[in-house]
Order: C-alpha cells, then sequence, then structure tokens
C-alpha cells in the first residue's frame, strides 16, 4: 500500500528532514549532537531546534513531484500544453490525456496521488509530536501555535490537492498508531473539505500577519482559503476572504510579470512581494538530481518536455484589446499582441539569444516562463542546476479569483472591474480595461475572468483544476487535437482520477471511484 509505506518509511523521512534543515538554518552542529542512529519520537521532539527541523522536514515534502516545480506538468491534463515528449519521472502523463487513464497507469498518477499523503504523513507526525518539545523553556506556547499553524496550512495544502483529483478519499486527521489504523474506507468530499476549512482558519488565527518570506504566513492561508471555497462554490464566503487579503496590503502586483518566475527575480522585493506562498528551491536544493538530475531548465528550456498548444497562444488579445480575429492592427506570427504571450510562450517566429534547440516542438511552441534566457546557451551543467522557486499562489490569482467569486454572486460591480484592471494594468503588461459596456452582464463577464485567468495564469499548474471545477472539462478537452496525430479524450468520469491499483490492493476498505 503506498499509503502504508510512506508510514514505514517516516523514521527515514525525518532523517531526511535534517539534511533539509540545512536549508532552512536549522542549528548546524544537530548531527554532531544527535547521530543519525539516534533519531527517535523519544529523543527527536525535546527542543525548539527538533521542531523547526521537523518543519523543515514538512516542508520538504512540497519540493517532489505535483507538489514542487512539476506541478507544471498539470497543465498536459488540460488544453494549455502537451506532454509531447516523454518525462520519465511522470511517465505515461501523455497517455492519461488520449484516454489510457485506469488504475495501473502508474508513473505520473501514482505520484499525483502518493505526494499529497506523504505531506500528510509528515504533518500529522510533526502534529503528534511536537507538544513534547514544550519542555525546552526557549520554546513558547504561542511560537509552538505558529509551527502548528505552518504544518495545519501544508496540510490543508496536500488535502485540496486529494479532494480535488479524487473527490472521497481516505481522510487520516492523526498520525497512526499500527498499520492497520491506515486501512480506511474513503471519506466524503465535505469531511475533507471540512478538515481543509477548519486547518486554514487555524492558520489565519495563528500565522503572522505579515508579506511572505518563505514560510506560510497569514496571507497565505487566506489567499488558499479563498481558493478552496471558490472551488465548493461558496462566492460569498470567497469573496470575502479574498478581499481581507486586498484590504490587508501586504501583497501587491510585482513591477515585472516575467521575473516573477525566475530565481533573480524571486529575490527582488519588487517582484516578491507578488508571492503569496512557494516551494523554495536553492543552489543547495535544486529542483532534482534523483533518480537522475533534472529541474526547469532541462526539462521545459532544453528538452521541451511540456510544449503549450496554438489554442492557448490564440486566446492572448491584441495590444489593444481587439480579438485576433477582428482587428485593425497587424497580427500575422502574433505581433501586437498581450505582452504576457511573448513572456510566456516562445513564439514559432522567435529566436533565443545564444540558443542552440537540441529538439524541436510538436505544436510549434515552446515554453518561456520559468526559463531563463540570461543563462542561455544551456549547457548540461546549467539545466541540472535550475532553483527557481515554483509559485503556488501569488496576488493576481487573489484579484482574479476574487473577481470571479463577486460576479458569480452578485454580478459584476465596480469591484470586479477594477480588480481585472489591476491585474491587466500591471508595469509591462499595460493592458486596455475591461470595456464595461462589451462585458455588463454576469455571463460575458464570467467568459471575460476565464479567458484572463487562462492568459495571466497560463502554464502555472492551474488551468486543469479551472477546467474540472467550472465543469467545462470534457466538453473543452474530449476530441481535441494533440500532438502524434492523437484526440484528447475526456470521458464523463475522468473528473475524478482512479485510485492506483497497489493502493487497492493493500486496503481491502478503499472502493475505486466509478468507471474504472
Amino acid at each position: 500500500m503506498m499509503i502504508m509505506k510512506t508510514y514505514k518509511k517516516i523514521y527515514n523521512f525525518f532523517i531526511g528532514a535534517v539534511v533539509a534543515c540545512a536549508i532552512w538554518s536549522c542549528d548546524d552542529d544537530f548531527l554532531e549532537k544527535n547521530p543519525l542512529d539516534s533519531l527517535s519520537s523519544e529523543t527527536f521532539w525535546q527542543t525548539e531546534d527538533h521542531v523547526v527541523t521537523g518543519l523543515a522536514g514538512v516542508y520538504a515534502t512540497l519540493t517532489d513531484n505535483y507538489l514542487g516545480y512539476e506541478r507544471v506538468y498539470f497543465e498536459c491534463l488540460s488544453d494549455n500544453a502537451a506532454n509531447a515528449l516523454p518525462n520519465f519521472e511522470q511517465r505515461f502523463l501523455y497517455e492519461m490525456t488520449i484516454g489510457a487513464l485506469s488504475a495501473v497507469s502508474g508513473g505520473a498518477l501514482n505520484n499525483m496521488f502518493l505526494q499529497p499523503y506523504k505531506a500528510v504523513t509528515a504533518c500529522n507526525y510533526f502534529l503528534a509530536n511536537a507538544d513534547n518539545a514544550l519542555e525546552d523553556p526557549l520554546l513558547t506556547e504561542n511560537d509552538l501555535e505558529v509551527y502548528k499553524a505552518e504544518v495545519r496550512f501544508v496540510r490543508a495544502l496536500a488535502y485540496f490537492d486529494v479532494v480535488q483529483l479524487w473527490g472521497d478519499a481516505p481522510l487520516y486527521k492523526g498520525f497512526p498508531d499500527n498499520l492497520d489504523e491506515m486501512v480506511v474506507p474513503k471519506s466524503s468530499s465535505a469531511d475533507i473539505y471540512q478538515l481543509i476549512e477548519d486547518d486554514l482558519n487555524f492558520a489565519i488565527a495563528n500565522l503572522p500577519d505579515v508579506p511572505y518570506s518563505g514560510h506560510a504566513v497569514k496571507g497565505s492561508a487566506q489567499g488558499l482559503l479563498g481558493r478552496v471555497l471558490l472551488t465548493q462554490e461558496k462566492w460569498d464566503e470567497a469573496a470575502n476572504v479574498l478581499k481581507e487579503v486586498i484590504d490587508g496590503g501586504k501583497f501587491q502586483l510585482a513591477d515585472s510579470y516575467k521575473d516573477i518566475f525566475l530565481k533573480g527575480g524571486q529575490a527582488n522585493p519588487s517582484v516578491n512581494t507578488e508571492i503569496l506562498f512557494s516551494t523554495k528551491y536553492s543552489m543547495n536544493n535544486v529542483h532534482r538530481v534523483d533518480p537522475v538530475p533534472a529541474g526547469i531548465y532541462l526539462e521545459l528550456g532544453q528538452q521541451y518536455y511540456l510544449q503549450p498548444f496554438a489554442d492557448l497562444a490564440d486566446v492572448y488579445q491584441m495590444s489593444n484589446g481587439d480579438d485576433p480575429s477582428s482587428t485593425s492592427l497587424p497580427s500575422e506570427n502574433y505581433q501586437n499582441r498581450d505582452p504576457r504571450l511573448d513572456m510566456t510562450i516562445k513564439l514559432p517566429n522567435e529566436s533565443w539569444p545564444n540558443d542552440v534547440p537540441i529538439f524541436s516542438s510538436s505544436t510549434g511552441f515552446v515554453m518561456e516562463k520559468y526559463v531563463d534566457l540570461d543563462v542561455m546557451p544551456l549547457t548540461s551543467e546549467d539545466a541540472f542546476e535550475s532553483d527557481n522557486d515554483f509559485v503556488h499562489l501569488r496576488y493576481a490569482d487573489i484579484l482574479l479569483m476574487y473577481a470571479e467569486a463577486k460576479n458569480e454572486a452578485n454580478g459584476p460591480d465596480a469591484s470586479v472591474y477594477e480588480a481585472i484592471d489591476e491585474v491587466r494594468g500591471r508595469t509591462g503588461v499595460n493592458m486596455p480595461e475591461v470595456d464595461r459596456g462589451a462585458f455588463a452582464d454576469q455571463g460575458s463577464l464570467r467568459e471575460f475572468i476565464r479567458n484572463e485567468r487562462r492568459v495571466e495564469l497560463a502554464l502555472e499548474g492551474l488551468r486543469y483544476f479551472d477546467l474540472k471545477r467550472w465543469k467545462i472539462a470534457q466538453s473543452e478537452l474530449d476530441g481535441m487535437p494533440t500532438t502524434n496525430g492523437n484526440i484528447m479524450v475526456f470521458k464523463d468520469h475522468f473528473y475524478k482520477l482512479p485510485f492506483p491499483q497497489a493502493e487497492l490492493d493493500s486496503n481491502p476498505e478503499l472502493v475505486q471511484n466509478d468507471g474504472y
């Protein structure tokens, strides 16, 4: 059983957390004081340093698979991009898009299932043991509540993936005493969402109300709660919590759209002010070293594993706000488009400085978002050393979620238009304001907001989830041409993924989702 294996390996996982602790600035002499063969629940949770190390272990679960930089591969399950070249770590992802989706799909499907539960297990282990460290006089109860709030934020983030991908699913609220406690039936989506909301409300009440700098803060929890409520179509509640983020003044739009996704920009205060939460990487903790070295530069900038569709490029408006099909501006080869297009995708007629392409694109397009053109041409060493933080939540998304929630609740009002205009008016983008006359009713503005989300948040791992929560995934994806002469297949039961067969074999209480 995949979850059981995670439980069995929790000891080794927290040894790994000791290594991760160097990234999160833990005590340098911890290993000298606590040899690896001495770590246990009885010896590990005795001081605040131990708690901080355990917290580093929790955050470390966000560096792998679909909770880390590889979250971008969710775009390959949407109409934004194709997994045109195979990525061994996320193998069989392409096959999932053309109808080969089953309990034995393996590869990417297993990773989507395992990684959130790995994070949940780490969070539950932390929460079950951290109180023991209160014997340390240097650790206050208030500080411990902050640490717990960070962990509960991460647990909410992980369970949110589970419920969006599988619906009803196993729910573990605490760390089990034995393996038998891991054998449980599915809990309802409502129960999972309730735990997520409880965790996020606890985080909001206990996290510091400051800008984000690497650890979850109040705004991180508020933003994620807004997304959770929006997904459940709790429009008024979502709008209220998102408005609190907007009015709080701790976040604002970056002055450079492109730099939000590059390491240099992420270190710049005028850029990172937009980030509410991200998976953190560094040169000591690059994107991937196991089972083979890899990362965004290699996978997107050099070998083109993820290739955008023309269907995405075509939805970008002209720079004056016109529809490309009816504009007076010259429009051949995507000229005079919304500037975000050229900062997101390498266009068919575009050359990168010093670039020596190794592969060609089946779709005619290549990812540019996340790729630092200043390091071109990419050598093998450069390609293996990408360490951009992966942004999970940013202020532009807050504004667009607020606009969507308000419009769905009550139709257009001034605050809806203003939120969209703020995103479109970012420095360096400068797109025209929403035409109030052309988009005066709820329905037309809904479509405008959805397109704006697709453009602004393109290739950030959100489109697949947006299509599903809008209940249009089947109509948009089923029958869409993809690479290799195939078409995409999205059957009605694909709104929920199948549980991996290994999990079903080991958990007799778990019932497969309908249709598989």
